[in-house]
Order: C-alpha cells, then sequence, then structure tokens
C-alpha cells in the first residue's frame, strides 16, 4: 500500500494508518454539464484523481476520504442533467464528514476542491467548521497554482470550464472524461455577465447559457495529454510542499 484510500481499506487497515495520518483530504467536485466533450462527472473524478496522487507523495501521513460527488451548481442548472446542492447542504455533508472522522483521531483536513462553484460556500465552511468542530481546515481549488504551466499554455482570456486547461487535466488524469471527436471552442454569448467576473467592480450572479451557448468557454481544441501533465504536476508540486510545511515534515 503507497496510500491510504479510504475507500479501499477494512477498518483493521484504517486502525493501522492512523498511527501516522495527520491529515484527511476531502475531495469535493460537481455533477454539472461540461459541454459536449466532457462527461458530467469532470469535476468529482479529477477531485478524486488529484487527491489520490497527493496522496501517493505524502504517503503515509494523509488519508483520502470518499469524494463528495455534487456541489454548488445552480448556475448550469439549465442544461440538461446537472445536479446541485444547496450552499447549506454542501456544508451540512462537509460537517457530517468531518465530525465522523474526528472521532477516529484525525483533527486536520483539507477540502481539495475541483468545482470553481464550490469556493465560497468552502470559504463558509472551512471559518464554519473550524470553530465550531474544533478542528483545523483547510481549502484548496486543484490547479489553480500552476501559474507557470497557465502562463505558458493557455492563451484563451477566459478559460476555466471544459476549456483547454480543464480538458487537458482530464487527458492526463482521467482520460475517459473526454471525447476526442467533440472537441468545440466554448460559443460566447455576449451579456451582463462581462461585468460581473472576477476583477469587477461588482461580483454577482448569472447562468451559464448567458455566457456560452455550448456550456464552454475557452478553447479545448487546443487541449493535449502533455499540456495537462505540466499544470497538474506543478499543482500537485506546490499542493505537496505546502501540506509537508503544514504538516512539519
Amino acid at each position: 500500500m503507497n496510500s491510504y484510500l479510504l475507500t479501499e481499506m477494512t477498518w483493521p487497515e484504517v486502525k493501522d494508518a492512523l498511527q501516522t495520518v495527520k491529515l484527511a483530504i476531502i475531495p469535493v467536485g460537481a455533477h454539472e454539464q461540461h459541454g459536449p466533450h466532457m462527461n458530467e462527472s469532470c469535476d468529482a473524478v479529477l477531485a478524486t484523481q488529484l487527491s489520490n496522487r497527493l496522496a501517493e507523495r505524502l504517503y503515509p501521513h494523509v488519508l483520502v476520504t470518499p469524494t463528495v460527488n455534487m456541489g454548488v451548481s445552480i448556475h448550469h442548472i439549465n442544461f440538461p442533467g446537472t445536479i446541485t446542492l444547496k450552499p447549506e447542504t454542501l456544508i451540512s455533508i462537509l460537517r457530517d464528514m468531518v465530525w465522523s472522522l474526528k472521532q477516529h483521531g484525525i483533527e486536520k483536513f483539507l477540502f481539495l476542491n475541483s468545482h470553481g462553484g464550490n469556493q465560497s460556500t468552502l470559504s463558509v465552511a472551512c471559518t464554519t467548521l473550524t470553530h465550531e468542530l474544533g478542528v483545523e481546515i483547510f481549502y484548496a481549488k486543484s490547479t489553480a497554482s500552476a501559474k507557470n504551466a497557465l502562463k505558458e499554455h493557455v492563451q484563451s482570456t477566459l478559460y476555466g470550464h471544459s476549456c483547454e486547461r480543464e480538458v487537458s487535466e482530464a487527458l492526463y488524469l482521467a482520460p475517459q472524461l473526454v471525447r476526442m471527436d467533440k472537441l468545440e471552442k466554448g460559443d460566447i454569448v455576449e451579456g451582463k455577465w462581462r461585468n460581473l467576473r472576477p476583477g469587477n467592480p461588482l461580483q454577482g450572479t448569472y447562468q451559464y447559457e448567458e455566457m456560452t451557448a455550448n456550456g464552454c468557454i475557452g478553447d479545448a481544441t487546443k487541449a493535449s495529454y502533455e499540456i495537462g501533465e505540466k499544470v497538474v504536476e506543478e499543482a500537485l508540486d506546490g499542493l505537496e510542499g505546502s501540506i509537508r510545511k503544514l504538516l512539519d515534515l
């Protein structure tokens, strides 16, 4: 065993692992449309794969829990198949998971998130549950820290959903998610969303079909395994280094 994955362990194996485990990674994803060329399970699968690879790097000090397969996806709800949780539902699920694992002696947690729509809810969950449950909780957005690789390989000014970055990550981590014969650029629709994106004076909500007719942004036709490898490995390097400092490893 070169990583501790809770879904693949027996209770005696978990008991032994808890002698060295200092942190539990909770993968958080979503179940939502990803345009015509990616499975709707994309975010959950990528969160799982990233968490598992991180666990290999940090063995035997971390444990990966079952994945939270759904997230806050109300902005995608008008595309068929999307399933969304309310923010309070996601926080309740995380509360119960953290509470349960605290009973087994784990007191540090990382919410490793692969869906941008979860970030604000995870910020609230981190603050609320840290104080409510008397534990330490941290959260991270999957490959957001791969700044060098993203700058070098992503040319689209608008990207982040079923785009060259996300499709490349999938080609590296979980190629079964991608329909290579159906790759499309984002079919961008102009509207109020332009004034509500990060970096603008005002922030607000809008539905995804107001921004893109096919559910994609960026240019998935430029995706590749090689780009995915660079993005993912840089992100993992950053996450591993930060966790090692956190745990004094």
